[in-house]
């Protein structure tokens, strides 16, 4: 029989509370706040602003901030709320973009499996902290600094320096003993222990979905900002910081001529928003329908990105300190990479009173910050097969959360073997790259000109919004959603493809296959549009 528009409001409002939502408005923008302040700020900020000259990188990240980060924030958001249903589920408008939410799954999956790792590290690095003496400052010779370190007699305390640099590679990760990408060796126990632990902990909090992480972000999205305050606190006050500073702050201008400036700040956008990784949409599709969206989008996204720009002066006025002690360039101090992270940061708490009391907050800061990121993707992939298939699903949601989260640790012991960091770095390149940009463009352009002007009728996300926040967007988004934001993503998409490289980590050149791999994976998000829509025309 035909429903009424009353009854079908009844069965949405029914199935929203089924889905379960957010007990207040607090447990929203705390996870939005806990899930884009992430490792990404902390740990992928830093060591690109350092690969890239500085402040020749925040120049790009603030323009890709205003022009592409901010407005697709909001369309996912609204996307989100005015469904209340994950990924592949909001798009039931115009089931013909579908292919958009399954590519932003994968992209959450793939991120996922290497997310996990990094917090793996983190727990190594936390369960390390608690001896007398903490490793990575003890004599030349012993531990983690086997033939990598320099040791200096300064004011009668010895002063670790490049030690650290080789010793997370070559005593942690024991890439030494790996020829490259096609040796992976031998598998490494301890932090195969470490990441089953982490994936543990995500099963644990997601077993019940926003009821549960919904909980925990009080504490997660909170307790990393007071660490990084007295951190930057301590970091300002060593000789030479401000040589580390004005590093950080002052650009190089030849450096915006390269296209990598602009990749890197493009996809730091979007791994520091979360934006096209489907976890905004994810979180707002448990929201009440009234939810003010607009203030939510200014106050997340602004608040995010000063967050990273704050986590760049804890670790730029560290590194400064070091050049000093070293006599070196800035530039020179450390090698650029991942591992800039557990590098600069563990030297940072060996500065403080009770370094091992720091040291074990710090890294349970980190282990905190990546866990928020993490709900968010594990989610995004949950929730978007629940709601597609959910008398399938919903009744083992407990099993299938389990199975998700196995898959996951399965893939990940690839990269905790000798030669993992060589497969991490690949993850870390592509997983995220050319996919994610296209898949971007492609959700800027569908929910503007597709959804939003052409496909239903004119200006309906503009009208969707108002009918959520009661006020139309302004002009600045509408702009934007139209041709600044899709125009930019375009250019820097052109452009990166243009000047692209190889993928390389220090001396080391992947070979061709691995390089053509990346490439598969990182397109594989997008491949997913066509092939989603020809199987839509044919059924």
């Amino acid at each position: 029989p035909h429903q009424t528009p009353t009854d079908h409001e009844l069965d949405e409002a029914e199935d929203r509370e089924e889905r379960g939502m957010w007990a207040n408005q607090a447990e929203f923008l705390l996870s939005c706040i806990g899930y884009c302040v992430g490792l990404g700020n902390v740990w992928r900020f830093p060591y690109l602003a350092y690969d890239n000259g500085g402040g020749s990188f925040i120049i790009p990240y603030l323009i890709m901030l205003t022009f592409c980060g901010i407005p697709l924030f909001m369309i996912e958001l609204a996307l989100g709320q005015f469904s209340g249903y994950g990924v592949i589920t909001a798009w039931r408008a115009s089931p013909i973009f579908k292919g958009i939410g399954y590519g932003m799954m994968v992209v959450s999956f793939l991120v996922a499996i290497y997310y996990n790792v990094i917090i793996a590290w983190s727990l190594f690095y936390m369960f390390a902290s608690f001896q007398s003496v903490l490793p990575w400052t003890s004599s030349c010779g012993k531990d983690w600094n086997v033939n990598s370190c320099v040791q200096t007699n300064v004011m009668s305390n010895y002063y670790f320096t490049t030690f650290v640099i080789p010793s997370f590679k070559t005593n942690i990760l024991r890439i030494n003993k790996s020829e490259g990408i096609g040796d992976p060796g031998t598998v490494l126990w301890d932090l195969v222990l470490c990441l089953l632990l982490a994936w543990l902990i995500v099963f644990f909090c997601l077993i019940k979905g926003v009821k549960s992480s919904g909980k925990v972000v009080y504490f997660t999205a909170t307790f990393p900002y007071i660490i990084l305050i007295i951190l930057l606190v301590r970091g300002c006050t060593l000789d030479g910081a401000r040589r580390g500073i004005v590093f950080y702050v002052t650009p190089k201008w030849d450096k915006l001529r390269t296209a990598k400036v602009w990749k890197d700040a493009a996809t730091q956008i979007f791994y520091s928003l979360g934006t096209s990784f489907g976890g905004l949409l994810t979180f707002a599709s448990y929201n009440k329908f009234r939810n003010n969206i607009y203030r939510d989008t200014l106050i997340v996204a602004i608040g995010n990105c000063a967050t990273s720009v704050f986590a760049g002066f804890v670790i730029f006025s560290v590194i400064g300190h070091m050049a000093y002690k070293l006599n070196l360039n800035v530039e020179d101090v450390v090698n650029q990479g991942p591992g800039l992270a557990f590098i600069i940061y563990p030297e940072a708490v060996s500065l403080l009173p009770a370094p091992q009391l720091w040291s074990i907050l710090f890294f349970f800061m980190l282990l905190t910050l990546g866990l928020d990121s993490q709900f968010a993707m594990v989610e995004t992939v949950i929730t978007g097969f629940m709601d597609e298939f959910p008398k399938l699903l919903r009744p083992y949601k407990t099993l299938f959360t389990a199975g998700i989260c196995t898959v996951c640790f399965l893939m990940g012991i690839l990269m905790v073997t000798e030669g993992g960091l060589y497969w991490f770095e690949l993850y870390n390149w592509y997983s995220a790259y050319y996919g994610l940009l296209i898949n971007s463009l492609i959700l800027s352009i569908v929910a503007a000109w597709g959804y939003g002007f052409f496909f239903t009728y004119k200006w309906r996300l503009v009208k969707d919004i108002k009918m959520m926040i009661g006020f139309n967007p302004n002009w600045y988004f509408r702009i934007n959603w139209m041709f600044i934001t899709p125009g930019l993503l375009l250019f820097v998409i052109i452009y990166s493809g243009i000047n692209s490289v190889p993928i390389s980590v220090g001396g080391y050149v992947y070979p061709k296959w691995a390089d053509d791999l990346g490439l598969c994976m990182s397109v594989t998000c997008v491949a997913l549009i066509p092939i989603y829509m020809v199987y839509r025309i044919i059924r």
